[in-house]
């Protein structure tokens, strides 16, 4: 086959090819340009889509995870609505399933609104988990609240074991301690629990407690002072400590210890001492004060500190919190 040779061609021939090269390569030059707007508009708008997809899936990481759900039960059980928190535990775990962080809060939340048993079985599930120590813990403040303190004590040194500087923990082994009438034992964690944590008002009023049935009077007033404790706290702790001697049969001997002016002199040089509200003074195994504002009156003694024997009773008539009372 001959292949056609444009120089050899007639000049009409030329004309006639020059001219179909032309169109072709306007055609060419025409479909290309066409093409690539197409392509350009589209990329455009596939890079939208996926920029919006993207700032979806980022305000939902955001929002809506199981740590900030979790994060939204324990506010909600701070804030002391404890039946509420149950319903959206159930929401929590049919949606990311069952774990320790939710069966912690399950088992606080059952605790708090008087289902022991399912409080008991839930804690126990905690033992074997990295959230053991609040297993033991929370056992630990069944046990209290049945008036077995004795059991209460080896519960919560376990949890003690693997929390050790966990202030709240260490004030509710010192309670259950001087409960117990395990009342040296009592001062090592009451202290520590003061120095780890100085504001809080369930350690400075345990500890005033110690010193109240030691007989070290002179140590508590000057506790109580220096935290500016109303008079309503300090007449439940004194109340409290005699009631608690008279409990244990005979005369609490006073133990060998330093001054709490060092403790409290560290309380008053924070810059700010720690000014009390008008509560109660909190039982350990209570773990929270009512507030006094609108509560209508002084809880008594007996209140505050049931006798042992009473183990139906709960330790306070109303234990909200399952981390202390900050």
């Amino acid at each position: 086959m001959k292949t056609l040779d444009f120089c050899t061609c007639s000049p009409a021939v030329r004309r006639v090819l020059a001219f179909a090269s032309a169109g072709v390569a306007a055609l060419a030059f025409t479909g290309c340009a066409g093409i690539k707007d197409q392509y350009a508009a589209s990329a455009d708008a596939q890079q939208r889509m996926a920029a919006e997809a993207a700032a979806d899936t980022k305000a939902g990481a955001t929002v809506d995870t199981q740590a900030t759900y979790l994060k939204l039960v324990e506010q909600m059980q701070k804030e002391d609505l404890w039946f509420a928190s149950l319903a959206h535990i159930d929401a929590l775990e049919r949606r990311w399933g069952v774990s320790p962080e939710s069966t912690r809060v399950r088992a606080d939340a059952l605790r708090q609104t008087g289902q022991a048993e399912g409080a008991e079985i839930a804690y126990k599930r905690l033992l074997a988990t990295p959230q053991e120590s609040a297993g033991y813990r929370g056992l630990g403040l069944l046990a209290g609240a049945g008036g077995h303190y004795a059991e209460a004590v080896q519960l919560l040194k376990q949890a003690q074991r693997r929390t050790p500087t966990d202030a709240l923990l260490l004030s509710d082994l010192g309670y259950a301690s001087l409960r117990a009438g395990q009342v040296e034992e009592a001062r090592l964690p009451l202290m520590q629990a003061l120095q780890l944590q100085p504001d809080s008002k369930q350690a400075q009023a345990n500890l005033a407690l110690y010193f109240e049935m030691t007989h070290q009077q002179d140590q508590a007033t000057a506790l109580m002072e220096a935290n500016r404790m109303p008079e309503a706290t300090r007449a439940a702790v004194r109340a409290a400590a005699l009631q608690m001697r008279a409990a244990g049969g005979s005369a609490v001997r006073s133990p060998v210890v330093t001054s709490v002016s060092t403790s409290a002199s560290a309380i008053a040089s924070n810059g700010a001492p720690t000014a009390l509200r008008d509560d109660p003074v909190s039982g350990p195994l209570a773990l929270k004060p009512a507030r006094w504002a609108g509560m209508g009156g002084a809880r008594t003694a007996n209140q505050l500190n049931p006798p042992v024997s009473a183990a139906g009773t709960p330790l306070s008539p109303n234990p909200t919190s399952p981390r202390g009372t900050p």
